[in-house]
């Protein structure tokens, strides 16, 4: 009886803590590739409009590729040049994503989160295109 109860008490935490650890990971994935997507597709598009606009649908595939929804992440395009496209500039984009704990019941509303995760991704503009 002792051995039951005391595997309970100790297993169901460390299941837990591998379930988060897991979710995290599989965040951390998601806007790694996400970041390093969307700076590739927003460089190969002809204007700063259709650029923003496919970064962000590939953002979204990656994220929802691994899990996670739209509605806890977001994405940061800078330039360090005024035109973005023009020929050598750098497009910098950043993705961050907010982690929940599993099997929370009120998560969304309590607003727990395991992490917040960020990634960002660098790319320079052909200069063919």
């Amino acid at each position: 009886m002792e051995f039951t109860f005391l595997a309970l008490l100790l297993m169901v935490p460390v299941i837990y803590f591998v379930v988060t650890v897991g979710q995290i990971q599989g965040g951390s994935f998601a806007v790694v590739g996400a970041a390093d997507q969307a700076a590739k597709v927003f460089v190969t598009q002809g204007d700063p409009a259709s650029a923003r606009i496919a970064a962000e649908r590939s953002v979204l595939l990656a994220l929802k590729d691994h899990g996670h929804g739209p509605e806890k992440a977001s994405i940061t395009i800078d330039c360090d040049r005024g035109s973005c496209l023009a020929a050598g500039a750098t497009v910098t984009v950043t993705v961050r994503l907010e982690v929940s704990l599993p099997l929370m019941p009120f998560g969304d509303v309590l607003q727990l989160h395991a992490s917040r995760l960020s990634a960002s991704a660098s790319q320079v503009v052909g200069r063919y295109q």
